[in-house]
C-alpha cells in the first residue's frame, strides 16, 4: 500500500494551521519536495509490524448474562492457562479493561473502543501466565478510567458488593468488586489518582500501588505516562506480595522504568514489626470532607499497630495539602497530549508503540459528543490551558513536583511509613440517571485528595481495609519510601492477622 499524497488544497490548510503563508507556486514545489519523504513513508508501509510474540492459546471467550454479572463487574469472561507450574499455582486473575489480551475485546469502558480487540498480551500477562496464573477475563471500568466513582462505564454502573445501588469505586471499579465477591483470587488494576486504592478502599480489598516503574505498563492503555501505575488488588496481603513478585521488574519496552528494585516481598511478612516507625500525617486527616467515622476507624488502626508493636507518632507535611494544584495540570494537560491528541500513545518515548490500538482510539473524534461528561470536562481543561498557555502550567507542576516528593522523602528520614485515611469518605449511592452534571463529577472526583499526590511522588502506597461504618469498609493507606513495599507489607500482614477487620 502507498501513502495517498496530499492535494494542494489539503496542504494549504495544512499550512494555515502552522500559521505558514505560501503562494501557489512556492506551495506546488513543496509539495513536489516532499515526495521523496512519502516515499519513506511507502516504503515502511511494507515492512512487517513488530509486536510481542504470544505464548499461550486462548479459549472459552464470552460474555456472561445478567444474572451471572450482578454487580456488572465484568466486562468479558475467558479462560486462559499459561505455564503448569509457578508461583501463582494456578490462581485465577481478573484483569481491567485498559490491559491488553490478545483476542479478547478490550473497551476500557468507552463507546468509542466498544468492538476492538488487541493483538498482543500485556507484559504483565505473560508475567502472569508464566507464573501459572489463569486469566478469567476482563473487569469493567470507568470510562477511560476517568473516574474514581463507578457510574461512568459506558457498560453500566458497578455496584458496591457490600451493598448495591452504591459505587464501588474507579476507575479499577469491577476488579475490586470481582475479588471482593471471591469470583476470582486476584486482579490487576491500573492508578492514576488512586484507581487502584479507591476501589481496594470501598469494597474492603488489599490494593497496592507499587513504586513508578516497578511494574512496566507496555500493553495497557495510558492516561498520562509519568502517572501511570499497575498493580496488584487481592483479599488478603499474601496474595498481593505474592503477585507483586510475579509482575514487578524490568521490562525494555516500558520507558517508565528505570533500574526498578524488586524483592521477594513474600518474605517480607513476617518481619518484627517492632522495627518500624509509623507516622501518622496529620494532613491527611483534615481534608475538608473527612467524615468522622473514616478518621476514627484509621486511628484506631494506627493504634491497633502500636499495640502491635509499632512506634506511631503523628507528623506534618503542609506541602500535602497543596498536592492537588501539582496533580491536577499533570493529569489534565497530559491526558489530552497522550491519551487524546496523542491516540494513547504520544510521541517522544522509546518502547513498543501499540499501532492497532493508536488507530482504533483515534475514532474517538468521530463520537465526541459520546465521551463521558469526566472526560468531557477533563478535556476542556486540559484543552483550554494547552492553547491559551502553552503548556506552562504543566510544566511548572512537573517541576513542583520534586519539591513535593522531598517533602515526603524528608519525612521518609525519620519513619518507616507514612498511615492517613485512604479516602476521606465511605461509599455513596450512584447518581441516578437524571442526576445533574454537578452530582455525576462530585461523585467522580470527591475521594482522590489523598491518593492522587503519591501518583505524583512515585512512592508506592496500599490500602488495607481496616474497619466497618454502617455496613460499609473504610481503608487505612500506608505510603512508603520508593522500592519499600516490603516495609508495607510488614505492617499490613501484621495488622491483618492480628484479627478480622470487619469486626475492628
Amino acid at each position: 500500500m502507498s501513502l495517498r499524497r496530499p492535494s494542494l488544497a489539503e496542504l494549504r490548510a495544512i499550512a494555515n494551521k502552522l500559521n505558514m503563508s505560501f503562494s501557489n507556486q512556492e506551495l506546488e514545489n513543496y509539495l513536489e519536495l516532499m515526495e521523496g519523504n512519502f516515499q519513506a513513508y511507502d516504503q515502511l508501509d511494507q515492512m512487517d509490524e513488530c509486536v510481542p510474540e504470544l505464548k499461550y492459546p486462548r479459549s472459552s471467550i464470552f460474555w456472561p448474562s445478567p444474572q451471572e454479572n450482578p454487580l456488572n463487574s465484568w466486562y468479558v469472561k475467558s479462560e486462559i492457562k499459561g505455564s503448569s507450574s509457578g508461583k501463582l499455582n494456578k490462581k485465577s486473575v481478573v484483569l481491567k479493561d485498559n490491559i491488553s489480551v490478545a483476542g479478547v475485546p478490550m473497551m476500557n469502558g468507552a463507546s468509542t473502543l466498544r468492538g476492538y480487540t488487541p493483538n498482543i498480551d500485556a507484559t504483565i500477562v505473560t508475567r502472569i501466565l508464566d507464573a501459572s496464573g489463569i486469566i478469567l477475563g476482563k473487569a469493567n471500568c470507568e470510562y477511560f478510567c476517568l473516574s474514581g466513582g463507578s457510574h461512568t462505564c459506558a457498560n453500566g454502573p458497578i455496584h458496591n458488593p457490600w451493598r448495591k445501588g452504591f459505587i464501588a469505586g474507579g476507575s479499577s471499579s469491577g476488579c475490586s468488586v470481582i475479588v471482593s465477591s471471591r469470583e476470582a483470587d486476584m486482579a490487576i488494576g491500573c492508578d492514576q489518582g488512586g484507581s487502584i486504592r479507591i476501589p481496594s478502599s470501598f469494597c474492603g480489598t488489599y490494593g497496592m500501588k507499587p513504586t513508578f516503574g516497578l511494574v512496566p505498563y507496555t500493553g495497557i492503555m495510558p492516561i498520562e505516562a509519568t502517572l501511570d501505575y499497575t498493580g496488584p488488588i487481592t483479599n488478603n496481603v499474601f496474595d498481593n506480595a505474592l503477585l507483586l513478585e510475579v509482575i514487578a521488574g524490568f521490562d525494555d519496552l516500558d520507558p517508565r522504568q528505570r533500574n526498578p528494585l524488586t524483592e521477594i516481598y513474600s518474605q517480607s511478612l513476617n518481619q518484627d514489626i517492632q522495627k518500624l516507625r509509623i507516622g501518622t500525617l496529620r494532613e491527611g486527616f483534615l481534608l475538608e470532607n473527612m467524615e468522622p467515622d473514616v478518621a476514627k476507624k484509621v486511628s484506631e488502626a494506627a493504634e491497633r499497630l502500636k499495640k502491635l508493636g509499632a512506634t506511631i507518632e503523628e507528623v506534618s507535611i503542609p506541602e500535602h495539602i497543596s498536592a492537588m494544584a501539582i496533580w491536577t495540570p499533570i493529569i489534565l494537560e497530559g491526558l489530552q497530549m497522550q491519551m487524546m491528541h496523542g491516540n494513547a500513545t504520544g510521541f517522544n518515548w522509546k518502547g513498543f508503540y501499540d499501532t492497532n490500538l493508536l488507530l482504533e482510539h483515534a475514532n474517538w473524534r468521530k463520537h465526541a459528543d459520546d465521551l463521558s461528561p469526566t472526560l468531557k470536562l477533563s478535556m476542556l481543561v486540559g484543552e483550554y490551558s494547552l492553547q491559551n498557555f502553552s503548556g506552562y502550567y504543566y510544566a511548572k507542576a512537573q517541576n513542583l513536583s520534586r519539591i513535593l516528593t522531598e517533602a515526603y522523602n524528608h519525612a521518609f528520614n525519620h519513619y518507616d511509613l507514612l498511615l492517613m485515611p485512604t479516602l476521606p469518605i465511605k461509599a455513596k449511592p450512584i447518581p441516578p440517571k437524571d442526576s445533574p452534571l454537578s452530582l455525576v463529577i462530585q461523585r467522580a472526583f470527591e475521594m482522590i485528595s489523598n491518593t492522587a499526590p503519591f501518583n505524583v511522588t512515585g512512592h508506592p502506597a496500599m490500602t488495607i481495609p481496616c474497619g466497618l461504618s454502617d455496613g460499609l469498609p473504610i481503608g487505612m493507606m500506608l505510603v512508603a519510601p520508593k522500592w519499600k513495599e516490603s516495609s508495607i507489607y510488614t505492617a499490613a500482614y501484621n495488622f491483618e492477622q492480628s484479627g478480622d477487620w470487619r469486626s475492628f
